[in-house]
């Protein structure tokens, strides 16, 4: 029986997307250097467009001017998966975890990302599922989260975003994960009224811990790693 591992929650509200990418960085690097315990970063970004390893540029629908005329930026990442977008409303989660305790398994990692936030959805009555062939969760032919990750010495990076109560209309700029945008869905669209994103932040992380039976620690805007000789602290 694998004993239960330690995973600091960080709950950072609203951020760039720069910031935010060089936070799991160094957060990833301390983890591969056993500086640190496991973590859970949960975010919402301001609008941006990432691009994974697979993307395709004619999922983009619209020039980059327009992008830039609505101050969406667009970045090249090293996840996997194709093109997607950000925004607020939508919430983004990076863990920063330690897969050699986890069995080396990435496939089974993806599976519970999906299991976490379909047990999540099922607490707000939704009805989650896969699709085959495709990382992510669905509620019939629609999307409402999407996953792709990035792995590095074993350590995990990137993560999913699951639409709470986004405007979906940013969707119409792309092709979210090579689909048509009307396939692109809300637990606020759903359920026919706006979502709490504290309350169900609390189901996620729940759900994260049980799936993969985590010890949690919750903190707030700054995260602080400590060892004998130091405080690294990384502020937003």
């Amino acid at each position: 029986m694998r004993i239960m591992v330690k995973c600091r929650v960080v709950d950072l509200g609203l951020v760039s997307y720069e910031k935010a990418y060089y936070l799991q960085k160094r957060l990833h690097e301390f983890r591969r250097e056993g500086r640190i315990d496991d973590v859970l970063i949960l975010l919402e970004h301001e609008p941006v467009v990432t691009m994974g390893r697979g993307s395709k540029k004619d999922n983009i629908l619209v020039s980059d001017e327009f992008l830039q005329s609505k101050g969406i930026r667009i970045f090249e990442i090293d996840r996997g998966g194709d093109v997607t977008l950000h925004c607020p409303g939508q919430l983004v989660g990076y863990p920063i975890l330690d897969l050699k305790i986890y069995g080396k398994n990435i496939h089974k990692y993806l599976r519970n990302l999906e299991e976490v936030i379909i047990r999540s959805l099922k607490v707000y009555g939704i009805n989650g599922q896969r699709i085959e062939n495709h990382s992510g969760v669905w509620v019939g032919e629609k999307k409402i989260a999407s996953i792709g990750i990035g792995i590095k010495g074993w350590v995990t990076f990137h993560g999913f975003s699951l639409n709470i109560n986004p405007d979906l209309s940013y969707f119409s700029l792309i092709r979210p994960c090579g689909f048509e945008s009307r396939t692109v869905t809300s637990m606020s669209e759903i359920l026919g009224s706006p979502v709490e994103p504290k309350d169900f932040r609390h189901q996620l992380i729940e759900q994260f811990a049980e799936v993969f039976s985590l010890g949690i620690e919750e903190d707030g805007k700054q995260v602080s790693t400590l060892d004998s000789k130091e405080i690294v602290s990384c502020s937003l």
